[in-house]
This record gives structure tokens, sequence and C-alpha cells, in this order.
């Protein structure tokens, strides 16, 4: 058992006791509020946390598995051209898409896993912490994939992420990010209830 706090709008509940799946972990939700979901069908995805080595022509092997891929860009720094460790695809059918993130996301290229979400033009979503949960006190044998797979059952998730220090070691702690507030305060007010996260 291990002891739960859930912050949401700046009020913190009193703390509960959990049997939490992940390792003992602690969830927070962030306050902010939401417009219900993905309202659009995208053929564009962001793919995250690349190796500082991966090409453009790497992802578009690898993406091009999945469908016909429109276009693919790994962006780098203006000045030193060195690569950001982030890049897009873009496929010419929102199913191609959707099926890329289903089979892709947390596949390894060159030893790191990668991270899926669909393209949004405007970032005021991702960085409003709309639906985002904070998970602390993670094992650290707890990596992406496990956390995604604890808490998609709770909704569809957009992004999820281990915190890891400079050599890809688990901090032990992570953020989910759901695409509506209800599924991130379903799963935050499941934990605080005592129910497996």
């Amino acid at each position: 058992m291990a002891q739960i706090q859930v912050q949401s709008a700046g009020v913190t509940t009193g703390p509960n006791r959990v049997a939490a799946p992940a390792s003992g972990a602690t969830v927070a939700a962030a306050a902010a509020p939401i417009g219900g979901g993905n309202q659009f069908l995208s053929t564009s995805l962001y793919v995250g946390d690349l190796d500082v080595n991966v090409a453009d022509s790497q992802l578009y092997d690898l993406f091009n598995q999945v469908g016909q891929v429109v276009s693919v860009k790994v962006c780098r720094d203006l000045s030193i051209r060195r690569s950001l460790c982030y890049g897009y695809v873009s496929y010419s059918n929102p199913q191609d898409a959707t099926r890329a993130m289903d089979v892709l996301n947390l596949a390894p290229i060159n030893g790191k896993s990668i991270r899926i979400m669909y393209s949004h033009r405007d970032p005021s979503i991702r960085k409003s912490g709309t639906a985002n949960i904070l998970i602390k006190n993670l094992d650290k044998s707890i990596d992406n994939k496990a956390l995604h797979d604890t808490f998609s059952t709770f909704g569809n998730i957009l992004s999820c992420k281990i915190a890891t220090d400079g050599n890809g070691q688990s901090k032990g702690y992570g953020f989910v990010q759901f695409d509506n507030e209800e599924s991130a305060q379903t799963a935050a007010a499941d934990a605080t209830k005592g129910m497996d996260v």
C-alpha cells in the first residue's frame, strides 16, 4: 500500500491509502479546463524521444511499412544541424496515421523507444497541461510501455513519458496526457479510492 495525493485546480484532497500497481505511484492531476477530445482525424504525427542519430530516411522506412507516407522530417537546430530528437511524419490518410500510432508507438529506433502522438498545429493543448497527470514514486523498472498500458484503461492517451536522466535511467516519475479531462480525473479518482490503476 502506498500513500497517494491528488491535486486538481490547486486544491489538495486528503491523503488516502491505495494499492497502486505502478509500484506505489503517486498521481497528481494537472489543473486545466478542457474541451473534449480529438474532434478531427489527423494525418500528421509527432514523433518524439528520437535518438540524436536518427535520420529522415530511417523514419520514412519504418513508417512507410504501415501506410503511404507523404512527408518525413527530423527537426534540427538551425545553426549546428544537430537533431532536436523529435520529428514529424505525415500520411495521405488518417487511417494510416492511426494505425502507425497503434503499431509503432514505443517501438525502438537505434535503441530508444519512440513516442508518437497526433501533431497539433495549435500548441496550446500541449502547453496547457490539459488532462495531464503526474505519476510519482514509480519503480525504476517501469518504462514508457508499462506506464501506457497501465493508464490506457482509463481512456485515449495522447502522450505518455517516463522522465529520464542523461543516461536514460528513470527518475521515478512520469506523465500521462489523455485526450480529455474526464479520463484524467477518472484515473486520478480511481487511484485515490484505492482501486487498481
